[in-house]
C-alpha cells in the first residue's frame, strides 16, 4: 500500500502524519495547515490499516464514556507506553487503537477493517496526541465554539447540546462582521508576551470550519439554557472548574495536571470568564457582546 508523509502546523505547533495515500486524500480538513517543515515535530503519528487488540498484560487505567453521542475512549498502560481503544459511540465496538510512547512524541494508529471512517480514527488520534504533547507549552485544546468580531475572539463553553454553535450563529446574525473561527476544538495559547490567543484547528466537530487563522481572546463565556438572558462574571474557583472541564488533557497524570493548572490559571489572570444564562435569541448575543466590550 502506497504511503505518504505530511507535516502540519496548528497553533504554531508542528506534527507529522505518515499514512496510506488513500487515507491522506480524505483528510481535506488538514489541508489549510499543511506545511513543508523539516524540524523535529512535537509528535509523529503513523497510520496502519491493520487489525490489533489490547496487548496481553495491559493495565486498564480508565474508560471515558461520559457523553452518549461522543466516542468512548479506553486507556491502558503497556510497559512504558500508553494504549488507547476508541469507539465512535459510547456503546459501540472499538474501531481503532493507538499505541503511544510515554511522552506522546511517537505513536501508531491501528485502523481496524471494521472501521468505515478512517478520518474519524485519524482525527481522534491526532487530537489526543496534540492535546497531550502541547500541554507543557502553555497550550489548551478546548471544547468550545469561537466567534471573532472586531478582530477579537469570544470562546463559548458548555456541554454538548448546550447551544454553543447556536450562540455563535446568533452573533453572526446580530453582527455582520462576526465570523466563526472554529466550532468545537479550537486551540488556546498563552504567548510569551502574555497575550492569550485562540487558533483554528483541523478539528471542528459537526461543523466543517477548518481555518488556519487566529485572534486575541477578549473573553470566555460559559453558556446555560435559561428562561431569560442574564450574565455575570465568575469568581476564580468557578471559572477554573469550567476551564478545566473544557480543556483536553490526560488528567490522571499528575505532571500533565500540573501544567494544565498553570496554563488555566494564567489564562484566567489575563482574560475574564462569564456565565451567560440565555435564550436562543439575538438579544443574548447582544448582551454577551455588550458585556465583553465594556
Amino acid at each position: 500500500m502506497l504511503t505518504t508523509e505530511h507535516s502540519y502546523l496548528v497553533a504554531d505547533h508542528l506534527f507529522r502524519l505518515t499514512m496510506p495515500q488513500e487515507v491522506a486524500e480524505r483528510l481535506t480538513n488538514y489541508a489549510p495547515f499543511l506545511v513543508e517543515d523539516e524540524r523535529t515535530p512535537l509528535f509523529h503519528l503513523t497510520v496502519r490499516m491493520a487489525s490489533c487488540d489490547v496487548p496481553e498484560g495491559a493495565e486498564h487505567v480508565f474508560t471515558d464514556r461520559s457523553d452518549e453521542d461522543m466516542p468512548r475512549i479506553e486507556l491502558y498502560r503497556v510497559a512504558t507506553d500508553w494504549f488507547f481503544c476508541i469507539a465512535p459511540l459510547r456503546e459501540a465496538e472499538v474501531t481503532c487503537y493507538i499505541r503511544a510512547t510515554k511522552d506522546f512524541s511517537r505513536a501508531t494508529l491501528y485502523v481496524l477493517p471494521t472501521c468505515h471512517d478512517a478520518r474519524f480514527a485519524v482525527d481522534n488520534a491526532a487530537m489526543l496526541l496534540f492535546a497531550f504533547a502541547t500541554a507543557p507549552l502553555k497550550t489548551l485544546e478546548m471544547h468550545a465554539s469561537v466567534t471573532v468580531k472586531d478582530g477579537y475572539a469570544q470562546l463559548f463553553l458548555g456541554h454538548s447540546g448546550t447551544g454553543k454553535s447556536t450562540h455563535s450563529r446568533l452573533w453572526q446574525e446580530r453582527y455582520q462582521d462576526a465570523w466563526l473561527l472554529n466550532d468545537d476544538n479550537p486551540v488556546l495559547r498563552v504567548l510569551d508576551n502574555d497575550e492569550v490567543r485562540v487558533y483554528g484547528s483541523p478539528w471542528s466537530g459537526k461543523t466543517p470550519c477548518y481555518k488556519n487563522l487566529s485572534a486575541p481572546v477578549r473573553g470566555i463565556v460559559k453558556l446555560s439554557q435559561a428562561p431569560k438572558n442574564e450574565i455575570r462574571r465568575l469568581r476564580l474557583p468557578e471559572a477554573y472548574a469550567y476551564m478545566l472541564a473544557s480543556s483536553s488533557g490526560l488528567k490522571i497524570v499528575p505532571e500533565m495536571m500540573d501544567v494544565l493548572y498553570i496554563t488555566i490559571a494564567r489564562v484566567l489572570d489575563l482574560v475574564p470568564l462569564y456565565h451567560l444564562d440565555c435564550l436562543p435569541d439575538t438579544d443574548a448575543a447582544q448582551l454577551c457582546h455588550d458585556t465583553l466590550t465594556k
